[in-house]
């Protein structure tokens, strides 16, 4: 990435306009044009920060991976705790969702589909915290940590892409997620309950 100051406010909004791009187009379908004159800059301005639009791809997706993080708070001890607030987050957001499933569709295979990183360190953060949990007798030790998260996670955003099967009013559409968050609570409670006081 280039050296220029991280704070500028050109950077950010590149940034903001490719998020906004990656979510609605994917990778291949983003156009750096686009991007560009959303974020009321020049091309050769937006390459002056970005080598390519796969290095954009991954600032874009590495600050939201740390961004659901900090919303979501992965707390070791309450796993049903974490998967309402994941549920929560993505259903408020699902554009976000779209944003990082691009990159699992399109960059699988790629030699090198996580460039900076940024995902596999929030696995082995998360993963971490799940095996000092266990050893603490928290967690059930027979599970693999990794099997957890994405059993967890899987879970608490089974509902955000299904939108043709939400009620079409206001009224109802809140009833019927508040219903399915309790059944996401639910199913990780019995899989992984959380720790008594």
């Amino acid at each position: 990435m280039s050296t220029l100051a991280g704070s500028d406010s050109t950077r950010e909004r590149v940034i903001a306009a490719a998020t906004a791009e990656f979510a609605r187009h994917g990778i291949a379908g983003a156009r750096i044009e686009r991007i560009a004159k959303a974020a009321r800059t020049s091309k050769e301005r937006l390459y002056a920060y970005f080598r390519s639009k796969e290095e954009l791809y991954a600032t874009v997706a590495a600050q939201e991976l740390a961004a659901v993080a900090d919303a979501t708070h992965l707390d070791p001890t309450d796993l049903p705790g974490y998967a309402g607030r994941v549920h929560d987050y993505f259903t408020a957001h699902p554009e976000r969702l779209r944003l990082m499933n691009w990159g699992r569709l399109e960059l699988a295979g790629s030699a090198d589909p996580d460039p900076d990183g940024a995902l596999q360190a929030t696995v082995r953060h998360k993963t971490g915290q799940l095996r000092d949990a266990q050893e603490a007798g928290h967690l059930d030790p027979s599970w693999d940590p990794a099997d957890i998260l994405v059993f967890v996670s899987q879970l608490a955003m089974s509902w955000v892409g299904q939108t043709d099967l939400l009620p079409a009013g206001e009224e109802e559409r809140t009833a019927f997620l508040a219903a399915r968050r309790a059944a996401v609570v639910a199913a990780v409670q019995r899989l992984f309950p959380a720790a008594t006081a």
